[in-house]
């Protein structure tokens, strides 16, 4: 099995339940790791594995468009994931939200959404 990791992505988005949040917006961390089965030879060439510049787009493009709930994106992400890279067989996907607008709060909020696959 491989895993291929895009960790500590920064984005400012308008995620979130509250008026303020869907106005000023905040700032959020996605981690993701994406597990496949090797193929049989060794990989030398980019269209053998999964490309992680089309990972980080396909992030980037789903943190561009609002939403709720953390879930829903993090759940966005994977499906998104699989459908593009249908040999994937495991993914973890955590979306945090650095300054949540709760008072007295000091600290991060996050989801994260593992997903197995088997065939």
């Amino acid at each position: 099995m491989l895993k291929i990791s895009l960790h500590h992505l920064k984005f400012h988005a308008f995620h979130g339940l509250y008026k303020e949040e869907k106005a000023t917006g905040n700032n959020f961390e996605v981690n993701l790791d994406v597990y496949f089965t090797e193929p049989a030879q060794m990989i030398t060439k980019l269209q053998d594995t999964i490309n992680y510049a089309v990972l980080y787009q396909l992030v980037k493009d789903r943190m561009q468009i609002p939403e709720p709930l953390l879930e829903t994106i993090a759940m966005d992400i994977a499906r998104q994931i699989k459908k593009q890279f249908p040999v994937v067989r495991e993914i973890n996907v955590s979306v945090s939200k650095i300054n949540p607008p709760l008072l007295n709060f000091q600290g991060e909020t996050s989801v994260t959404y593992h997903k197995q696959y088997f065939h």
